[in-house]
């Protein structure tokens, strides 16, 4: 694979903006990813596009003067043998004090497809967002410099999203079929976080932290905005992100060999990225993402109108909160029960559980968060909610009439069914109700 000569430099300092500049300018991007999307950084030309390049991979560094070489040569070799598209390799620094950035420089003049990036914070998230939002290349890549992963898994990684099959892709430590070597501690670390990032916030992806991932540019300079970490939980945010968004995230099982000379402090990267999880878990529940928009802009909205994205997931969702306002309801009858009657125990816990109800398949169900519509919302819930009490209060004129109201198991037990034929039409009205908002909001 032929390329041209002459490696760009490229340095981030705190504030300020990008320039244009030709292979021997020092280009300045500034401020945090935040401030970067905010400034507008994908809207600045970006350097030399070279021949047109298809594969750019980031290999973020701090302090690697010894193991950068190494790295740079390796993968040189391996894009040159075994990559038939013009690729890449931009190496990220994050304020080495060390010799690093001089040897990048040096491994810039001698390979051709070798560039450098400075910048003068640390932060592994902030340098692929830096090196990512602006790469002219069609997918974006990085890998970390000890190249724990067989570099053989890098065309499975990638051929995905150059076809325009899949958008992210990642490799898996976590598959079954993946090869790793690592230690016991290490292992119970990985698959407990990704455990946790399955309880908390309903991810899929089977490794969050494996430093092996790609995405094509175009959806990187969209996702990449919403992304606020800078450190290592910016790949576990993207992902979620990109996820909650409906974008395709192809997974590649990977022969792996863990890096005894890793400088990561695992208990305060554990620590900050549950930090992280209760974050974005938060930013998702009250609406501070703007998830809707992002999948209108990507056009990940549902194929058929009113059947949303994640069906399975959203009856699954429903039921959780069905079962829990059964439960809650009868509790409240029975409690209820002994000072009121049975009409007017039926009436109150129906009427508090259908309040609750309504909230909750409002946020967690459905996915609409925010205060615009909450009233409409639950008046059009309590629309439902006469009509289970119809139902209900039915099945109880029915058993008086029988005289069977004296036994309180089949009185209950009939009004737990009662309320459940009430749930399923709850269902049916809620999914109309708030695909409704949703059609509002995208106007």
């Amino acid at each position: 694979m032929s390329m041209p000569r002459g490696g760009r430099s490229v340095t981030s300092q705190s504030r300020g903006r990008a320039v244009a500049a030709d292979s021997d300018t020092v280009v300045t991007v500034t401020g945090g990813v935040t401030d970067l999307a905010d400034a507008g950084t994908a809207g600045v030309p970006a350097a030399d596009a070279g021949p047109g390049y298809v594969l750019d991979i980031v290999i973020p560094v701090y302090n690697e003067e010894r193991a950068l070489p190494g790295c740079i040569a390796r993968l040189h070799d391996f894009l040159a043998a075994e990559v038939p598209y013009p690729a890449r390799i931009t190496v990220a620094d994050n304020a080495s004090v060390d010799g690093t950035l001089a040897v990048a420089r040096d491994l810039a003049e001698r390979y051709d497809n070798v560039e450098v990036l400075h910048l003068d914070r640390k932060g592994r998230g902030g340098a692929l967002y830096t090196a990512w939002i602006d790469s002219p290349a069609d997918v974006v890549a990085y890998m970390d410099v000890d190249l724990s992963t067989d570099l053989a898994a890098l065309m499975p990684l990638v051929a995905p999203l150059i076809s325009g099959h899949s958008d992210v892709a990642i490799g898996s430590r976590l598959s079954a079929s993946s090869r790793v070597v690592r230690g016991t501690k290490r292992e119970f670390i990985s698959r407990s976080y990704n455990l946790i990032l399955r309880s908390l916030l309903g991810a899929q992806f089977s490794d969050a932290q494996c430093g092996f991932k790609a995405v094509r540019t175009d959806v990187a300079r969209q996702l990449l905005p919403l992304v606020a970490d800078t450190g290592w939980f910016f790949d576990t945010e993207l992902l979620v992100i990109a996820e909650r968004a409906g974008l395709r995230i192809h997974e590649v099982p990977v022969d792996w060999i863990d890096d005894p000379d890793s400088r990561v402090d695992i208990v305060k990267t554990a620590v900050d990225d549950l930090k992280g999880c209760w974050r974005v878990g938060r930013a998702l529940a009250t609406g501070a993402l703007p998830i809707r928009e992002l999948q209108s802009s990507l056009g990940r909205e549902p194929l058929v109108p009113g059947v949303p994205i994640g069906m399975v997931g959203q009856m699954v969702r429903f039921a959780i909160v069905g079962v829990l306002s059964t439960v809650a309801y009868a509790l409240l009858f029975l409690l209820l029960h002994p000072w009121m009657g049975a009409q007017a125990a039926n009436l109150s816990a129906l009427l508090l559980t259908a309040v609750a109800n309504t909230a909750a398949n409002r946020a967690f169900t459905f996915g609409v968060h925010g205060r615009r519509g909450i009233a409409r919302h639950q008046v059009q819930g309590l629309v439902v909610f006469f009509f289970g009490l119809a139902i209900t209060s039915g099945s109880l004129l029915v058993l008086h009439h029988f005289g069977l109201t004296r036994d309180r198991v089949i009185e209950l037990s009939v009004l737990v069914v009662a309320n459940l034929v009430a749930t399923l039409v709850r269902f049916v009205a809620l999914r109309r109700v708030f695909g409704a908002h949703r059609h509002r909001e995208s106007l």
